[in-house]
């Protein structure tokens, strides 16, 4: 009899267990939320996550209207096909009148042998386009060279 207390008790706690982890995952599902288009590192959040949602109509609103900007076909086909695992850290914004400055730390996974993750600290600059914050350049993995590039 002892020995099928003990089993039961071990079913109990592996039981709850599951239901614990199961319930934390679906909790914690997509919660990620749009944030007010007031500040730079605002928008840039914003950025990310139309990325991540795959709304990249969304995404390419925040791009600035400048010369050489893509069309939005070609910012659609650079998202499409890159598939890197990657992660973001917005950091400290530097405002001037009508620029901005916005540290983000980017850390990809590697699909290496043993999956090593690595870090680097890139800018987004942003522009105040008729009171917008619109988006000029970005960290390479979220931007392409060739955007309003001469």
């Amino acid at each position: 009899m002892k020995e099928d207390r003990f089993l039961t008790v071990i079913l109990l706690v592996i039981a709850f267990l599951i239901i614990a982890s199961l319930s934390i995952f679906f909790l914690r599902q997509d919660n990620a939320v749009y944030l007010s288009e007031d500040l730079p590192e605002h928008i840039i959040h914003n950025y990310f996550l139309a990325i991540e949602k795959g709304e990249y109509e969304r995404a390419y609103t925040y791009l600035s209207e400048g010369e050489n900007k893509p069309s939005y076909s070609e910012f659609e086909t650079f998202f499409l096909f890159d598939r890197r695992h990657r992660g973001y850290k917005i950091g400290k914004t530097n405002i001037t009148t009508n620029s901005a400055y916005v540290e983000i730390t980017i850390t990809e996974n590697s699909s290496g042998f043993f999956f090593d993750r690595y870090d680097y600290v890139e800018n987004a600059h942003l522009l105040k386009e008729e009171g917008e914050w619109k988006i000029i350049e970005m960290p390479y993995t979220y931007w392409d060279w060739a955007w309003y590039e001469e």
